[in-house]
């Protein structure tokens, strides 16, 4: 978990959509009714829901340069059930991508992934590098090289790691008697 703000826009949805399992308890809020009705979800989407987390998960990773957790529906061939349509505002004139049908998920997930696009930060959304962990964030990072949802936990653990396997370990006949 992360002590991170939110995702800005759109984001913010499929961050919180991704944290909905917490790989370390196995905990997974999306199968309960209170989780289900935060996403407008009907018990019978759940199996879609959780095809798109995963799918999701896996696009996150990506942008931190790392493999997909495992194997899943690659999340291209999911959107392109979700067809968006450019909004126009008529008192100012801007335009914006919206899903065709704002109900379903996965339509609100295409319009948030495609606003993220074409706001340039669609790829500072990431998922933790901790294998334990694959917890959502954005990367506030200057160069966006963000690894770990938290320095303090995921960071420090793999630091420590890093740091105790290059430590020399006494072996029985180097110890002195």
């Amino acid at each position: 978990m992360t002590e991170r703000s939110p995702a800005p826009a759109g984001l913010a949805l499929i961050e919180s959509l991704v944290n909905t399992l917490d790989i370390g308890s196995g905990r997974d809020t999306l199968v309960t009714a209170d989780g289900r009705r935060l996403f407008g979800l009907a018990v019978e989407e759940l199996p879609g829901a959780l095809t798109l987390r995963e799918s999701l998960r896996a696009a996150l990773l990506a942008h931190a340069g790392h493999p997909p957790h495992r194997e899943v529906t690659p999340l291209g061939e999911l959107l392109v059930d979700a067809p968006l349509h450019v909004t126009v505002d008529p008192a100012d004139g801007s335009a914006a991508l919206a899903p065709a049908d704002s109900g379903p998920l996965l339509s609100r997930v295409a319009a948030a992934v495609a606003q993220a696009l074409v706001a340039g930060t669609w790829t500072r959304l990431k998922a933790c590098a901790a294998d334990t962990c694959h917890w959502a964030y954005y990367d506030r990072s200057p160069a966006g090289r963000g690894r770990w949802c938290s320095m303090q936990v995921c960071g420090a653990r793999a630091k420590m790691r890093r740091y105790r396997a290059k430590e020399p370990h006494p072996t029985e006949s180097s110890a002195v008697t």
